[in-house]
């Protein structure tokens, strides 16, 4: 048999069209709708369920300016100081100190609550039935809620928290319970509703306070800003109101504890001094009562003098030298923060100063770092190391201070010896009345000097301020920052949206089959002759109806046309044609394809004839209506003559020869002459030899069939053949040095979620540029066809 003139095939150009990719998306719409639907239908059950969240939100300012701002007033250094400053004081206003203190202004100590239809409400600041606690465990209650119901005004039922396996227990108003571990009575008549009560302590509202935020409220300013979530909006304002008033009470009392040791110590020394002064007073009367001497010489006077100036500075002295004492215990006992006292505020070089304050801003500077790293990482010990070098300056500072008081202090103590000798060489009578006098003189001096100082350090404590300021009050803000609605809604349509728009990608890039021809012209470059569309109507197992060919104008018979004429091209110097039909897998529509060419060639006047060469599993004669007791394997087998087993169907004017018995050798029987003399002798007679075979790829029967004819199509069936059936024809030119395998992709449907979104471009040549067909996409509601496709909105259109 001769072959067919060699061609060189090119591989098609395929670009993106962008209309194809909507159209992707758009085919599978309500999968998109239906998406956003389930999407918001969650959405509203997380709005309903779900707590709100309100935020309230005030400002303090701190009071004193930041001493370690340079005296060039550089802006950057003042907000590097603001910011570290008012980070530090975030962990003072958030201390349980400060937090506890502030609940203590609160209502606390019983939380009430109202069960609705979807979730439980606080009811602070309401109180709806008055509740008496008469007796407390301070620590071992139970803290569970108590389930309360009005029956009638009289009584009411309430449930044991420590027992909720049993059933409510009615009692009456005003009657002790003794439940929790606590004896307490209902006074009021409790409202119709599903209420419901617990008894609290300070400790257990450091959580809800936990969620205070602190920042600068601005730059270059030293206002924070603070902000309180919590469930109950009235609550977090009343809260933070508390949180900033006690912390602004706590500053002013760390400010004062200075002024108030003082005055402490002095009250110590007082007391001592009172005793000695009226001692030595009653001492000095007596003795000059009963030596009657009256006064002293100007000498002696001036002595005593002396004497009581130099006892006074060395009190002061004492004084300074507990508030350097002071100074270094802060340093030595690790504190969070240190505080200079007022006795030495004077005295300290500006050296000193500027170390104080640059420990305080790396105490609170390690405080920061103790929330992001633990006390064992490199950050933290870097600044252990700074802190470690700054207070050993400090302590070499104070340590120098404290000697230089402590030298002036001996000096005094030299100057006092000097005096006591220029007393011992006063007469003797006279010299015990000048020490009586100079012990009363100096008593009644350093008590003098001591109350000054008392009042000094009184008025320097009634004097300080609080470093800090409230400048807004918090207000209870009802505007829920956890279920925002609009925003669960918009969230919930954009995720809708994206995952119905991902769950068509999944489905696409799950899929593994061929839909169209776009997708089998980008696997292979053996030309497609022509698509099949969708059968119309429903197709028997005998595939009677496509045989018949019912309804010949619709496009499914127009694309059977197509196929026919693009036969042409094929072999075109023979006269007769041996047309081989094979595919990949059985249910692919090879059979049904042979069927309908067969049809479609004989109603233009064609001498056609079928042949059943599918040897194994051949069901062709049911279309005929014939048996398969003999056929092509009788034939070959010698068992009949060609016209023994030849049908001819008059009504549609096909000959027809069944596949007959299943041999035991039908791959054999097919490669012996007696098949090739047949083909030849069937080729003389009529003008198309149509030969249904078995399937290539599950056996090799086909094979010799396929060598020996003229024209090899190759069946691909849209949504049931898989990529890899697309290569196939390709191989086999390859391997059997075939120039005449074409493609036929059978039951078409256009849907387009399956779509290759790949446009080819035949301009450059290659690929199906020799053939022209359609794939009638687009054309079935043009009016042209009798199946025309009306869509469910063109309601003006009559099927």
């Amino acid at each position: 048999m001769e072959k067919a003139e060699d061609l060189e095939v090119k591989a098609v150009s395929q670009q993106i069209d962008f209309y194809k990719i909507f159209r992707v998306f758009w085919s599978r719409w309500y999968w998109i709708a239906g998406c956003i639907a389930i999407a918001l239908v969650v959405a509203k059950i997380k709005v309903l369920y779900t707590q709100p969240i309100y935020q309230t939100g005030a400002s303090l300012k701190l009071q004193d300016s930041n001493p370690s701002v340079s005296t060039n007033n550089q802006m950057p250094t003042q907000v590097y100081n603001y910011t570290d400053k008012i980070q530090a004081e975030s962990f003072v206003i958030r201390s349980n100190d400060v937090v506890l203190n502030a609940i203590a202004h609160l209502d606390y100590k019983i939380s009430y609550y109202l069960k609705g239809r979807i979730r439980t409400t606080e009811l602070y600041p309401n109180i709806p039935f008055q509740i008496e606690i008469i007796q407390q465990d301070s620590v071992n209650f139970n803290r569970g809620l108590y389930n309360i119901e009005a029956i009638d005004n009289k009584s009411f039922s309430i449930s044991d928290p420590n027992n909720e396996k049993t059933k409510q227990t009615v009692h009456r108003y005003g009657e002790v319970l003794n439940m929790g571990n606590m004896q307490f009575r209902i006074k009021s008549i409790v409202p119709k509703g599903d209420y419901s009560f617990k008894f609290n302590t300070k400790e257990d509202f450091i959580g809800r306070a936990m969620g205070l935020s602190v920042a600068e409220a601005a730059r270059f300013t030293n206002v924070m800003s603070l902000s309180l979530t919590d469930g109950n909006p009235v609550f977090a304002a009343d809260m933070l109101n508390a949180i900033m008033k006690e912390y602004v009470r706590y500053d002013l009392i760390q400010r004062q504890r200075s002024a108030k040791q003082t005055v402490q110590f002095i009250d110590t020394q007082l007391g001592f001094i009172n005793t000695e002064a009226g001692k030595s007073g009653n001492t000095l009367a007596n003795y000059k009562t009963k030596n009657k001497m009256v006064d002293l010489g100007s000498a002696t006077s001036t002595t005593i003098g002396k004497l009581s100036d130099f006892e006074k500075q060395k009190t002061e002295l004492n004084i300074k030298q507990l508030a350097i004492k002071q100074l270094e215990d802060q340093v030595n006992n690790n504190r969070s923060k240190v505080e200079i006292g007022l006795d030495i505020e004077g005295d300290l070089n500006s050296g000193l100063g500027a170390l104080v304050t640059q420990l305080n801003t790396l105490l609170a500077n390690r405080i920061l770092k103790l929330n992001q790293f633990n006390a064992d990482s490199q950050p933290v010990k870097q600044i252990d190391q700074q802190i470690a070098n700054v207070k050993a300056s400090i302590r070499s500072n104070v340590q120098a201070m404290r000697r230089n008081n402590e030298q002036t202090i001996r000096y005094i103590d030299s100057q006092i010896s000097g005096v006591n000798q220029n007393i011992s060489t006063i007469p003797a009578k006279e010299q015990n009345f000048v020490k009586l006098s100079t012990n009363f003189e100096v008593n009644n001096k350093v008590r003098s000097y001591l109350s000054e100082k008392k009042l000094e350090a009184e008025m320097n404590a009634a004097a300080t301020v609080s470093g800090a300021a409230i400048v807004n009050l918090a207000y209870p803000s009802y505007y829920s920052i956890s279920a925002n609605s609009n925003k669960v809604y918009t969230f919930a349509i954009l995720f809708g949206l994206g995952a119905g728009m991902g769950l068509i990608l999944l489905v696409r890039f799950l899929n593994p089959y061929i839909y169209d021809k776009e997708t089998v012209e980008g696997l292979t470059n053996t030309p497609i002759i022509g698509v099949i569309r969708k059968f119309p109507d429903y197709i028997d197992q005998d595939n009677r109806q496509a045989l018949s060919i019912a309804k010949p104008k619709s496009v499914f018979a127009e694309s059977v046309r197509s196929v026919r004429t693009n036969l042409s091209f094929l072999a075109s110097h023979k006269k007769s044609k041996v047309i081989c039909i094979t595919s990949e897998i059985s249910g692919e529509g090879k059979s049904f394809v042979t069927v309908n060419l067969a049809g479609t060639l004989a109603l233009i006047e064609k001498k056609v004839i079928l042949i059943a060469a599918d040897l194994r599993k051949s069901r062709l004669h049911k279309v005929f209506g014939s048996d398969n007791r003999r056929g092509l394997s009788s034939v070959l087998s010698g068992q009949h003559k060609l016209e023994d087993v030849l049908i001819h169907d008059e009504v549609h004017h096909i000959d027809f020869i069944p596949s007959g018995p299943v041999p035991p050798n039908p791959s054999e029987l097919l490669h012996t002459a007696a098949m090739r003399d047949l083909l030849k002798t069937l080729e003389k007679e009529y003008d198309y030899v149509l030969v249904d075979t078995a399937p290539v790829g599950l056996v090799s029967d086909a094979i010799p069939l396929i060598r020996n004819s003229d024209v090899n199509l190759f069946v691909i069936r849209s949504g049931v053949s898989q990529t890899r059936a697309a290569a196939i024809p390709e191989r086999l030119s390859r391997e059997y040095g075939l120039s005449n395998m074409a493609i036929v992709l059978n039951a078409f449907g256009d849907d387009a979620l399956y779509s290759n979104y790949y446009t080819t471009d035949y301009s450059r040549g290659g690929g199906n540029s020799t053939y022209y067909y359609s794939d009638y996409s687009g054309y079935s509601g043009s009016g042209y066809y009798d199946d025309e496709n009306r869509k469910w909105w063109m309601f003006w259109k009559k099927k």
